[in-house]
């Protein structure tokens, strides 16, 4: 294990992107407990990926282009059915109408998300290789690296849950900010739905 590999992981898993955003948006509109479930379903989520990768079945799937097409289309409509769920439930933190979310559904919802997303299956196809010591066997270095992977997701991710659980107890004095913020993320989900429909596999 390299400090280039620790220092690369903490940089690819702090880049917000769709699990940290999801997290984020469970803390501002259900609280503290939901934005932790969130962060461990999007761990988990990743480890499909991970596994794929690890047992060589990574190049098996890009070599069926319909099967991760499938998967690409998949990852947008999801996307997109997270936009509209976050704009149903905008007001959630402000009103306290909302119905609380049920901590299977958010798990669920949480690995789905990084689920159907196929690129990661790539992006951990090309990016743990890059790391391996030539001479150690290469399977137990990339379980390590693996596990540490995930451990890093998960830190960072709770992090960004509390901060919008902190953002979120400052929210309620202020209802037009709070709404306008919901709203934002729900455009954010929107633009990486256009953004993973626009980008090549």
């Amino acid at each position: 294990m390299t400090l280039d590999f620790l220092l690369t992981t903490l940089v690819v898993v702090a880049s917000p992107g769709t699990g940290a955003l999801l997290t984020m948006a469970a803390g501002l509109t259900h609280g503290r407990r939901t934005a932790l479930l969130a962060a461990i379903g999007c761990t988990f989520g990743i480890l499909p990926h991970l596994l794929l990768t690890l047992g060589g079945l990574a190049a098996l799937l890009q070599a069926r282009p319909l099967l991760l097409e499938s998967l690409h289309y998949l990852g947008v409509a999801y996307l997109l059915y997270l936009g509209y769920r976050q704009i149903r439930s905008g007001n959630a933190f402000v009103t306290g109408e909302a119905n609380p979310i049920q901590d299977r559904k958010i798990i669920r919802q949480a690995i789905a998300l990084n689920l159907f997303n196929p690129k990661l299956t790539l992006f951990f196809l090309a990016y743990l290789p890059q790391f391996l010591a030539p001479y150690s066997a290469p399977l137990p270095q990339m379980l390590a690296m693996a596990g540490i992977f995930m451990a890093m997701t998960w830190m960072v991710f709770t992090l960004y849950g509390l901060g919008a659980v902190w953002l979120r107890d400052r929210l309620v004095a202020n209802p037009q900010l709070a709404r306008a913020i919901a709203m934002g993320f729900a455009c954010a989900f929107f633009l990486m739905a256009l953004r993973l429909f626009w980008t090549q596999l």
